[in-house]
């Protein structure tokens, strides 16, 4: 890695894939190591974003057509690059982020029917042209979303009206995540979630070794 340039790791999946147990995993590594690392999310990772998180999230009264729900996340994006994510890069950071670009265009664009082509162009203006140096899908079957985002489990502080669509919803997420990795596969590495979360983090940390302990 080298000086003021960081690495910067993005985490997407299927809710109820793990992100958050092998980002936290992640980030106790990365201490471990005495690297310095922002670990952040989309949508939320600044003020602004918290504040369209709440709308996207704990409004349900709202009718939030797909199109003014894909310019939220777009808002929330180009908020976070410019304020957090370019200038910890800047600095010689490792930058973890629970989601990024390509959610976008797999519910929105895909999922959603808006289109994947018209997502990522926004998604580009609102990255600057930027883009995670490596992307850790975490491939989960769609028939477990329910059960493993359900309120029931204790798990989840939230459960958004995204982890209560149908699992044909779902079905469609995952194709468009998987499609999104095959055209990518430099940057888009695919993992088992229904692995043991130690194996996957293993999976993870050798994925990342090789890049971090450039100089």
């Amino acid at each position: 890695m080298s000086m003021g340039r960081g690495y910067f790791i993005s985490f997407e999946g299927l809710d109820g894939a793990g992100k958050t147990t092998q980002i936290e995993l992640l980030a106790g590594w990365l201490e471990q190591q005495g690297m310095a690392y922002v670990r952040t999310c989309e949508p939320g990772g600044t003020p602004l974003g918290i504040e369209i998180r709440r709308l996207l999230f704990h409004q349900p009264e709202l009718t939030i057509t797909p199109l003014a729900e894909a310019f939220l996340f777009q808002a929330d994006r180009a908020q976070h690059f410019q304020t957090r994510i370019l200038p910890a890069l800047a600095a010689g950071k490792v930058v973890i982020s629970d989601r990024c670009f390509d959610s976008s265009i797999a519910y929105q664009g895909a999922a959603q029917g808006l289109g994947t082509e018209l997502i990522a162009q926004l998604s580009h203006i609102a990255t600057q042209g930027h883009a995670p140096d490596l992307t850790i899908f975490l491939d989960l079957d769609p028939a477990l979303v329910h059960k493993r985002t359900s309120a029931s489990d204790g798990r989840r502080e939230e459960q958004s009206r995204f982890d209560r669509a149908s699992e044909q919803f779902h079905i469609r997420l995952r194709q468009a995540f998987l499609e999104l990795a095959q055209a990518n596969p430099q940057r888009i590495k695919v993992i088992d979630a229904a692995q043991p979360a130690e194996r996957i983090h293993q999976n993870i940390v050798d994925l990342i070794k090789p890049h971090l302990n450039q100089s």
